[in-house]
């Protein structure tokens, strides 16, 4: 059998992550394939609880995104210093300001690429801003990777 190429960290069906919505999708909150850590998008919402945070408040949404971003990243193997790519999803440009100022306090001195997008709405009427993002794992990184809770492997 041939050894897995992907691992997927905290996977999840979205029939229960969004039972108020006809979806029955295998999802997971990372993939880490080929030295490379990608991220879904994250929001204010807290990844144990599904609960949803900040609500009517960007900022405090966008502080819950960074930190899920960190914390996947490090079960990932990685850090936010890995971080390559950036992508924002704001559903008013008047969240700018807020939100890059919050990003930023996050990624000082990281100087990743960075894409910024208003949308008309996010999954939840109550989202206002959903963060995602790309890492390459360091060597000093990399060194972490094996050791961390939740991992799943998945051959493909």
């Amino acid at each position: 059998m041939a050894e897995p190429t992907h691992t997927r960290l905290r996977m999840f069906n979205t029939k229960d992550t969004y039972p108020e919505q006809n979806l029955d999708n295998d999802l997971c909150q990372a993939v880490v394939a080929g030295g490379v850590v990608y991220l879904r998008g994250q929001i204010g919402q807290d990844l144990e609880t599904r609960e949803s945070v900040g609500i009517g408040d960007v900022t405090a949404q966008a502080e819950k995104a960074m930190a899920n971003i960190a914390m996947l990243l490090e079960e990932a193997g990685s850090s936010l210093a890995d971080i390559v790519k950036v992508t924002v999803y704001i559903i008013d440009p008047r969240y700018r300001e807020d939100v890059y100022r919050t990003m930023g306090k996050w990624l000082k001195g990281v100087f990743p690429v960075s894409t910024g997008i208003v949308v008309q709405a996010l999954a939840r009427p109550e989202w206002l801003v959903e963060i995602d993002a790309t890492a390459v794992i360091s060597e000093n990184s990399a060194t972490n990777t094996g050791t961390e809770a939740g991992r799943s492997e998945v051959a493909q």
